[in-house]
């Protein structure tokens, strides 16, 4: 019944939003309400739960968004975006840049959460593309799909951290053998699916003029612009912090003041702060440009993202009906006396987890706690549990989940476009995360 009450909750929605045209936050607040009520829970608390899951999604992103979004408008302003569009453009040329663009997701990827990794990597994705005169969505989904595979399958990111803890996994080897299982489903999912979609769907590959995160493009004098040295270093400021932070925890004692210190600093919150106020010298003030237009700068992003916000709080509202309605138990129930592999019951259980609840890491830690009597009876390496755990969580992500209405805000794309591209990709990206790992069980 949970089940069939949260696939009509969806189809309710697509025809609010697409249909009838209905605002998109409002579109989820009311399908919350009504699979809320249809789930069980009491009318009293109803409005308490989604108020709950609105400030849980949009709480640990507001600040990372708002400053990341006013990061990018500066960096795109300034013409440090151009700038390094212009110097990739030139060295990879236009046959290899969307092979480049991976290499750079993948290499953030390991530092940022998926989130903070869009953030980043979005205004330089956009301007490359416009220098190029190719379609944004061309180098976007590569770069999304490095992003998301990084940030399910590798340490140190918190979900496969987290079910290395559940299941007693040592790190190393979840690293390791994470590695070998990212780098294939990255180029499969990355630059293969992509040529595949692009011959199946060729409409969604339209030439942006435009970008909802950045607004319209601008042409620069090259000489007026900032160095590529320059440009580079504050762009990717963020991704240096957290990653400084991730590399002490394996250098230093957590005791040390050096670590404490560099641990606060590679924050994402106090990361992005640093690398504004390091955008504002290097990209505004030193170049002699007023406060006043800088600010002007800043409040544009910021009118920019606050819709965006508002949907990804309603997706957060979605997924916190679904959880206190116990869709996660009622799952759990439905797989305990499976008599599979252990690898792929547990993918299983996951990835239908990640189906009804629409959280890759409740899905994740869900998954892991029902996978531990399957590994404990079979004796599986524990690694290639978390990784297939890890896999399973981010199968099909849709409507119910805050990582697809990122995707379509930031990427320009209507609903059906989304549900063409992104959902598609997150379902092969699953599946040969399982592939691989399967492969990996042979020799493991």
């Amino acid at each position: 019944m949970p089940i069939f009450i949260i696939a009509i909750g969806v189809v309710i929605l697509v025809l609010l939003i697409v249909k009838l045209k209905l605002n998109t936050f409002v579109s989820l607040i009311i399908v919350s309400l009504l699979v809320g009520a249809g789930l069980g829970i009491p009318m009293t608390k109803l409005s308490d739960v989604i108020e709950t899951g609105i400030g849980d999604q949009i709480g640990g992103l507001a600040i990372v968004f708002g400053l990341g979004s006013m990061l990018g408008r500066l960096i795109a302003d300034s013409g440090a975006g151009y700038r390094i569009a212009l110097v990739l453009s030139r060295k990879f040329g236009r046959r290899y840049i969307e092979w480049a663009v991976v290499l750079a997701a993948f290499i953030i990827g390991l530092a940022l959460f998926f989130e903070v990794g869009l953030v980043v990597l979005l205004p330089i994705v956009f301007v490359i593309a416009n220098e190029l005169g190719i379609a944004m969505l061309y180098l976007a989904i590569p770069m999304a799909a490095a992003l998301n595979v990084a940030h399910a399958f590798l340490p140190p990111h918190p979900a496969p951290v987290a079910i290395a803890g559940i299941l007693n996994a040592p790190l190393g080897q979840v690293l390791l053998l994470g590695c070998l299982v990212a780098i294939p489903t990255v180029i499969i999912t990355g630059p293969l699916y992509n040529h595949v979609l692009h011959r199946l769907y060729p409409s969604a590959y339209h030439l942006e003029t435009k970008s909802r995160v950045l607004g319209d493009f601008k042409t620069f004098d090259e000489h007026e612009i900032p160095s590529f040295k320059i440009s580079l270093v504050t762009a990717l400021m963020p991704v240096i912090l957290i990653a400084l932070a991730t590399l002490t925890k394996y250098g230093l004692a957590a005791t040390s003041h050096l670590r404490q210190v560099v641990d606060f600093i590679g924050t994402p919150d106090i990361a992005m702060i640093i690398s504004l106020i390091l955008a504002i010298y290097t990209l505004g003030l030193r170049r002699h440009v007023t406060m006043k237009k800088i600010g002007r700068s800043m409040q544009a992003a910021i009118s920019q993202i606050a819709m965006m916000l508002f949907i990804i709080g309603g997706g957060g509202a979605f997924k916190q009906v679904l959880i206190t309605g116990g869709v996660a138990k009622y799952v759990s129930q439905l797989f305990t006396n499976l008599n599979w592999s252990p690898l792929l019951a547990a993918w299983l259980i996951t990835a239908v987890l990640r189906i009804c609840i629409g959280s890759t890491t409740v899905a994740a830690l869900t998954g892991a706690g029902l996978a531990v009597p399957l590994l404990q009876q079979a004796g599986v390496n524990p690694a290639l549990m978390v990784l297939v755990v890890g896999a399973g969580s981010v199968f099909c992500d849709h409507v119910n989940g805050a990582g697809f209405w990122m995707i379509k805000q930031y990427f320009g794309l209507s609903l059906k476009e989304t549900l063409l591209t992104w959902t598609p990709l997150t379902m092969l990206m699953s599946v040969v995360g399982l592939g691989c790992v399967l492969g990996l069980s042979l020799v493991f």
